[in-house]
């Protein structure tokens, strides 16, 4: 199995083909997954995400926490807990200055986190949220914010749309220091796994 860094032509249809979502994020470094050096299997994607202050909570600083946005496999690659494994070694160099990796498993879509636990993440709890029926379309609320710059159902209204609030089922949330030196600082937060 081989990793190198992905195009956005990449992400797109990997993420169009292979993830459930069908939605392609703002990513902010992505990694292109190969079988036998050549055959494509997928991406798995990093960034900021849609929360402002996703490093607040770990007393660290905006650039230094990202959120692993997807992983878009076909599944033909070899293991889908190598190529994770792989592209968290390929982060850590390509950008330094990131300490810790945050990622939520839906189980909304039947997902606690397998591929996090079998590489060792934290996990640090559940979090709860809500969705936005927008004129007829399902959008996650950091969706809708990134979009329309509030995810306000009301100001969404507002503006003329049809809207319906959505309550989802927990999203587990999990973290991942990329030094092992700092893992210590974050055992705290540790809850045991969450099982299917």
């Amino acid at each position: 199995m081989r990793l190198e860094l992905a195009s956005r032509k990449a992400v797109k249809y990997a993420v169009e083909n292979w993830h459930y979502t069908k939605s392609v994020p703002n990513v902010g470094l992505a990694f292109a997954v190969f079988n036998n050096e050549k055959e494509f299997c997928g991406v798995i994607c990093y960034g900021v995400g849609a929360a402002a202050n996703i490093a607040r909570p770990y007393g660290l600083q905006q650039g230094q926490v990202v959120e692993l946005l997807r992983v878009a496999l076909n599944g033909k690659q070899e293991q889908t807990s190598k190529a994770l494994a792989q592209s968290l070694k390929l982060l850590k160099k390509k950008s330094p200055s990131v300490k810790l990796v945050v990622s939520y498993a839906d189980s909304e879509q039947n997902h606690n986190g397998i591929i996090y636990q079998a590489t060792n993440w934290i996990y640090t709890g559940f979090s709860t949220d809500s969705n936005l029926v927008i004129d007829g379309q399902r959008k996650h609320r950091r969706t809708i914010s990134s979009k329309y710059g509030t995810s306000s159902a009301e100001k969404i209204r507002s503006l003329g749309h049809s809207v319906e609030v959505l309550r989802t089922m927990p999203k587990w949330k999990y973290i991942y220091p990329l030094n092992a030196s700092d893992r210590q600082k974050y055992e705290h937060l540790s809850k045991p796994y969450p099982r299917g």
